[in-house]
This record gives structure tokens, C-alpha cells and sequence, in this order.
């Protein structure tokens, strides 16, 4: 009988542990959030920027709602993109000239979801196309 009460006492001590530790592991992380973490937050019918690449760096979002169709957005001066998100669902034309001139780089990015972790060269201005 003292064998038994001993072998009682250890297993409850031992799951008594392992609930401890349990309770102490973060929570799961769901893989939409891995991938959000891994692609940049970036909500829908948003067009996201990053100053750094991998998204890294605070965001400069852009809406719909407040972003002029077809026409040049410069970012402000001095600062540029090195990664973005389009979701818009219409196309993104990312400029290296902050005028949106072709002479310098440029490319045109659709608006299914994209997401771009390192842009060819310093986005300086983009346009939204109508569909």
C-alpha cells in the first residue's frame, strides 16, 4: 500500500509540473500570423511601404479612399521604399524618380496581394491604376 500511495503522490506531483510548464510556454501562433510576420502586415485595399528591406521599418500605408487614381504620389522628401505590399486590388506602378519619370527605374506591380521584400531600387513616388 505505501508503494502505491508513493507512486500516487510522484505522478501527481509530476503532472502538477507539467501543467505548470505547459501554462508557461507562449501561446500558438497560427500561421496566418507567421506569415504575416514573415510578408509585412499590410491590411486590404491598402498599398504598404517600407523604408527598409524584409519590412522593416515603420509602414507608410496608403488608401483607396484618400490616394488620387492615376496621378503621382511622391513619398516625402528624403525618404523612400525598399519593400512594399499592394494590396489594392488594382495595379501599382512604383517609381526610383520621385516625379514618377521613366527615365529612371520603374515597375508595375499587380493588385492581387503582392508582396515585394526587396524592391529592384529606392521607390521615391507611385501611381494607382484603374483596373
Amino acid at each position: 500500500m505505501t508503494e502505491t500511495f508513493t507512486y500516487t503522490k510522484r505522478l501527481l506531483a509530476a503532472t502538477a509540473l507539467a501543467a505548470f510548464l505547459l501554462a508557461a510556454l507562449p501561446a500558438p501562433v497560427t500561421a496566418a500570423a507567421v506569415a504575416e510576420q514573415k510578408l509585412g502586415a499590410c491590411g486590404p485595399g491598402r498599398l504598404c511601404l517600407w523604408p527598409k528591406p524584409d519590412f522593416k521599418g515603420g509602414a507608410r500605408s496608403h488608401e483607396l479612399a484618400t490616394t488620387d487614381i492615376e496621378s503621382c504620389v511622391a513619398l516625402p522628401p528624403g525618404t523612400s521604399a525598399q519593400s512594399l505590399a499592394n494590396r489594392t486590388g488594382r495595379p501599382v506602378t512604383t517609381y526610383q524618380s520621385e516625379e514618377c519619370g521613366e527615365t529612371g527605374e520603374f515597375e508595375t506591380y499587380p493588385g492581387s496581394g503582392t508582396w515585394v521584400p526587396r524592391t529592384p531600387y529606392e521607390v521615391r513616388a507611385f501611381k494607382i491604376w484603374e483596373r
